[in-house]
């Protein structure tokens, strides 16, 4: 009996859910690969950051198609969606932003702003998913934009990465204001995160 009631949750699982699971996983392996980097300096883990990204949105694309074809979306599935996205979409990019060179305070206090947005996007999302989707099974449009758009920024870095202006060579240099640092690149996810907490801002759902 104390078997199954460990176990009683996960039996509550839909395949979306796992799904779900597979987008939080790639978000972690993510912040994983960036730590890797830190110690040992090589470019291939920081590919891998970046490349776990779109690999994440890709079970969060695939993850609300399966739960509406097989009819079992769930209240529990939209916490979880919210969950996986926060750390794939909002701490990972963050945490590779930081791993190649933005991380002056001045870097920092816009990192923390940007998942601070998508935070604030995602609990919006879940508070009016209700009223959007207008009496169907999906909502219309997003308001403000989806927080996998932060896969753009994390596109740059790969590409900057790849060209090798990362670290001291990082592309836009840096800039000294007052005491601390501020490297421009960094204004990319504070682009980001203020697309996503905008009112004004309507983009349909495919």
């Amino acid at each position: 009996m104390t078997h199954d009631k460990h176990f009683s949750m996960i039996r509550e699982f839909h395949l979306a859910d796992w799904l779900t699971l597979g987008n939080a996983a790639c978000g972690v392996g993510a912040l994983f690969a960036v730590m890797s980097y830190l110690r040992s300096q090589e470019p291939l883990h920081l590919y891998i950051a970046c490349g776990l990204i779109p690999l994440a949105l890709l079970f969060d694309v695939f993850d609300g198609r399966v739960a509406r074809w097989r009819k079992q979306t769930s209240a529990l599935g939209g916490e979880l969606d919210s969950l996986a996205d926060v750390i794939s979409f909002g701490v990972a990019p963050a945490a590779i932003a930081f791993g190649v060179g933005m991380d002056g305070l001045w870097d920092r206090v816009i990192l923390v702003y940007f998942v601070a947005c998508g935070v604030s996007r995602l609990a919006r999302y879940n508070i009016t998913a209700v009223a959007l989707s207008q009496g169907s099974d999906k909502v219309k449009y997003f308001e403000g934009a989806p927080i996998p758009t932060s896969l753009l920024p994390v596109i740059a870095i790969a590409i900057a990465a790849a060209c090798g202006a990362i670290g001291d060579g990082i592309w836009l240099g840096v800039l000294h204001l007052g005491p601390w640092q501020l490297h421009p690149l960094v204004l990319l996810f504070a682009l980001s995160g203020s697309l996503m907490i905008s009112r004004t801002l309507q983009i349909p759902k495919l």
